[in-house]
């Protein structure tokens, strides 16, 4: 008898535990399948009052320079110039979800109060959050695939979470009727009747929020009954929130503010007839919305049951008011115990110039896409560009390097362009999987190993893998693809080029070579070259017009001398503009005679300088002007084009710091163009020319310069008649006079920038190796950024006293740009000064010019600043380092022992660290990232 006691008991016991186990399991199951990140967190926590798990976001997000806490809040604050940050987040195709992010406003500097952002679920935004106030934002979707992206799309300022989290619903039909493709974005989730606090799980099974009513008239009645034995359970609100109700006796009526655009608006409401001793036909009334009727004579306990939910679809701006009536001859009047409203989100997104409805971004292309950014971040775990790789690669803006256009209701990847984005390792195998592109451009990075070999149907036009470390041979795959028309392989010096001999005729090529002119290569459109050919011959054409008129007037007029061997004509200048028109402005200049100038130079006795036209050779003329004479080399890169272009430009721009043209020759097939003589060279001469040439200049000289030439380009780029684009900015082309004061030279590549419309907007790409705009490079889309990009190489040579370009120094310092880059983010500018200036500056002077510097030669042009930025931020260095030089003299006056050094040291400059402080923001470009600076 006791021993079936103790088995009695042992029952009992295991039954327990198993349904102890059941519930546990229960709980514990929908739990595993919660997404819950605090960001910023130090390590997991479970919320007491929800029993909620609670895990970091390190997985998405590990560098935790990012994270800020304040108080209650805690935020992962995004430093981006542009773009999105993102969170995948795992999920089950075909399965609806609420994902909900959590925005706690930190008071920081980088996130002030004009902060703003927009709120995506995959590519579709559903909210943009204002940085005034904490909010939450919520969204309900149906999964499209096996994931989900949540994305922070910036617009000013640092885009910054608190928290994210991700829900599945199950059995709850919010999307009944809708596509796959919308989102639903809760407006309103009210529990009405209920004067504490949320509801939301283990309440909710589906950690729906459920807020207190707040907007109750002071007439309605709130019914509250004990729900916790019903039993005939079919409602989709938990009990708990049934349980409670607000009453009139006529008549209730709730007003929701809304956006003020229009959109479509989902409402829910929920009933529950809490009157026991209430019969069918007892609470009868009518539904409207916005004053429209649309349910009439609605009666809960209808049909046997005494819960009813109604779901109306109803459009609506600013506004939406709920309004239930008293049906005539009921006995009751109205109930309302919970109601939801959504705002319909459709993916609909207007692409680009095509101006197209597009869905999605091709789905294989996506996937590609992600398993190139993964294959590339195994070696590249810092790169900026990686980082910013983040959701999808098209939409709603594309990542940086890739180019994007619709197709078929879809967007694929056209383009993928890496040029000078610092990255090492192989190329990634999957990028010859994007199907789609037709440019491909992975030059001056540190790729090693093979090239892949490319599949048949590859779309692939140009591809330009010049400037890396590749070893083996080229593959055949690569050079036989159908569509190939450019190829571009040199500086690869590990590289096997036996098969070029294979090459096909039409395919533009290097040819494996490693020298500027083969670096200045670049890929052209057949077309393209038709419409420059048919531009030049219209031109030639038009100046021989023009020309025969001339030379007709001077004829009759048998020419004018001055009796100094020049001649003065008045003659028409043609002054072409982007959009290939001739405007003709009248203007007296100065022609040479051949004679006269042999005899200004001596027969061409000194020669002071080389360059892409020809030589230069010192003169003086009759009036005793010194004179530098620029003559035409019969070998010449540089033609009638280029001479005619500068006469032109110089004959209408007129600038202190621009070098101005005195006068010209064109006789006997002989160009010529005078200038007055700079006597102390070039910048390039001062800072590593000949050693005969080169002088040292101290720091407070290298800023003036610097700011000279910053004003000549600016007055170019300012032309009140147009955009003037050098075309080749460097440090041979600023010329320093008597007084060391810079004058921009050598104007036979400059240009009008292009205009919208123009046909020939891409002309050959003109410029130097070492100072050439990778994007104008790659793209040919010319722009006045591009002399900033090669302005900004000249500031590094101002600063370090280096070549921007040397293959006899070691690999990783061939180009000063990327030699550069990595010293001054880490803020170790100290490394890269030049060393006969060291000690010989302020550091918050240098400071400025380095960040102008590394803002100049972003490799996107529209990261770059303009001349005018960039003139006001060196004209306010060079007054901070006047500034300290007159307080080191006066400090000398009066006996006191200190240097320049000294100052430095005094303003206590500490290199910022990894740490959650934020570093101060450069006032130069608020929207491109910079580096710490110190203060």
């Amino acid at each position: 008898m006791e021993g079936s006691d103790n088995w009695i008991l042992r029952l009992q016991v295991e039954w327990f535990f198993l349904c102890f186990f059941i519930l546990v399991r229960s709980t514990c199951g929908q739990q595993e399948e919660f997404v819950s990140l605090a960001c910023c967190a130090d390590s997991n926590f479970s919320d007491q009052s929800t029993t909620i798990n609670w895990k970091p976001d390190d997985s998405w997000f590990p560098n935790r320079a990012g994270c800020l806490h304040e108080g209650y809040a805690n935020a992962r604050i995004f430093n981006i110039d542009s773009g999105k940050r993102c969170y995948r987040l795992t999920s089950t195709k075909e399965h609806d979800y609420l994902v909900r992010g959590t925005f706690l406003f930190v008071d920081s500097p980088r996130t002030t109060l004009d902060t703003s952002f927009d709120v995506l679920v995959g590519v579709t935004g559903i909210s943009r959050v204002s940085s005034s106030e904490d909010s939450e934002v919520e969204g309900i979707f149906r999964a499209t695939k096996d994931c989900i992206d949540f994305c922070l799309q910036k617009v000013q300022g640092d885009p910054y979470i608190s928290k994210l989290e991700l829900r599945p619903l199950q059995n709850l039909n919010y999307l009944l009727g809708f596509p796959s493709t919308t989102i639903l974005k809760s407006v309103r989730r009210t529990d009405l009747g209920n004067t504490g606090g949320d509801i939301r799980y283990p309440l909710d099974k589906s950690d729906r929020i459920w807020k207190p009513d707040t907007n109750s008239m002071a007439n309605e009645s709130i019914l509250s009954v004990n729900l916790s034995n019903y039993s005939g359970n079919n409602a989709t609100p938990p009990l708990d929130v049934l349980q409670t109700a607000l009453y009139h006796s006529e008549r209730l009526e709730f007003q929701e503010s809304l956006d003020q655009r229009d959109y479509e608006y989902r409402v829910l409401l929920y009933f529950f007839e809490l009157n026991e001793t209430s019969k069918p036909g007892d609470r009868v009334f009518d539904i409207y919305i916005n004053n429209e009727k649309v349910k009439g004579n609605f009666d809960i306990l209808a049909n046997g049951s005494n819960y009813k939910e109604v779901v109306m679809d109803a459009r609506a701006n600013g506004s939406l008011n709920l309004t239930l009536i008293k049906a005539s001859g009921s006995l009751f009047g109205p109930i309302c115990n919970a109601y939801e409203i959504l705002q319909v989100q459709e993916i609909n997104q207007s692409y680009g110039e095509f101006d197209l409805q597009v869905q999605q971004t091709d789905e294989k292309d996506v996937e590609v896409a992600w398993w190139v950014r993964n294959e590339l971040l195994v070696s590249n775990q810092a790169n900026e560009v990686l980082e910013s790789w983040s959701g999808d690669p098209c939409l709603p803006k594309p990542w940086k390097g890739l180019a994007c256009a619709p197709s078929n209701g879809s967007v694929i990847i056209t383009s993928l362009n890496l040029s000078s984005t610092n990255l090492q390792g192989s190329i990634p195998l999957n990028i010859t999987q994007l199907a789609n592109i037709e440019t491909l451009n992975l030059s001056y990075n540190h790729f090693n190993g093979s090239i892949p070999e490319f599949p048949y149907f590859s779309m692939l036009i140009s591809v330009d893998i010049s400037n890396n470390s590749l070893a083996g041979s080229l593959p055949e795959s690569l050079i036989s693809l159908p569509h190939l028309q450019s190829l571009y392989f040199g500086c690869n010096p590990y590289l096997d080029k036996d098969l070029q001999s294979m090459f096909n005729s039409t395919i533009r090529t290097d040819n494996g070579r490693c020298d500027s002119n083969a670096s200045t290569h670049t890929p052209q459109r057949v077309s393209v070259i038709a419409t420059v050919a048919c531009g030049s011959f219209l031109f030639t054409v038009t100046v021989g017009i023009i020309f025969v008129c001339i030379y007709r007037r001077k004829s009759m007029s048998g020419g004018r001398f001055d009796g100094k061997g020049h001649q003065l004509t008045n003659n028409v200048l043609i002054i072409h503009s982007s959009k290939d028109d001739v405007s003709i402005k009248s203007k007296t200049i100065e022609r040479f005679t051949l004679e006269y100038l042999e005899t200004v130079t001596e027969n061409y006795k000194t020669l002071i300088g080389e360059g892409g036209f020809g030589s230069v050779y010192r003169g003086i003329l009759s009036d005793g002007q010194e004179v530098a004479v620029k003559v035409r080399s019969a070998t010449s890169t540089q033609g009638t084009r280029e001479f005619d272009n500068e006469v032109l430009l110089l004959s209408q721009i007129r600038h202190e710091n621009l070098v101005p043209l005195l006068g010209h020759c064109s006789q006997n097939d002989q160009q010529i163009l005078v200038y007055p003589f700079m006597s102390n060279g070039s910048l390039q001469d001062r800072l590593y020319g000949e050693p005969a040439k080169r002088k040292t200049l101290d720091w407070p000289t290298r800023l003036s310069i610097a700011l000279g030439a910053a004003r000549g380009l600016m007055s170019l780029h300012t032309f009140p008649e147009g955009c003037i684009i050098h075309r080749d900015v460097k440090s041979s082309n600023i010329l320093l006079d008597h007084s060391m004061s810079a004058k921009v030279a050598d104007f036979g590549f400059s240009k009008y920038a292009p205009q919208e419309g123009d046909s020939c907007a891409s002309l050959e790409v003109r410029g130097t190796a070492g100072y050439l705009d990778p994007e104008y490079y790659s793209t040919q889309r010319l722009s006045n950024k591009s002399d900033v990009f090669s302005f900004g190489v000249v500031l590094l040579e101002i600063v370090t006293g280096r070549e921007p370009l040397n293959i006899h120094r070691p690999r990783n310092e061939w180009s000063l740009v990327e030699w550069a880059k990595p010293y001054i983010r880490d803020s170790k500018i100290d490394e890269i000064v030049d060393p006969s200036i060291k000690g010989g500056y302020l550091a918050e002077a240098m400071w400025r010019v380095v960040e102008v510097a590394l803002t100049c030669i972003e490799p996107y042009a529209a990261y770059r600043p303009s001349m005018v930025d960039i003139l006001r931020e060196l004209d306010e260095a060079l007054i901070i380092e006047t500034n300290a030089s007159e307080y080191m003299r006066s400090i000398d006056s009066m006996g006191t022992s200190s240097n320049h050094f000294s100052i430095v040291m005094e303003k206590k400059i500490a290199v910022p660290t990894n740490s959650s402080s934020p570093s101060e923001p450069s006032p130069l470009m608020p929207q491109c990232p910079s580096p710490p600076r110190p203060r």
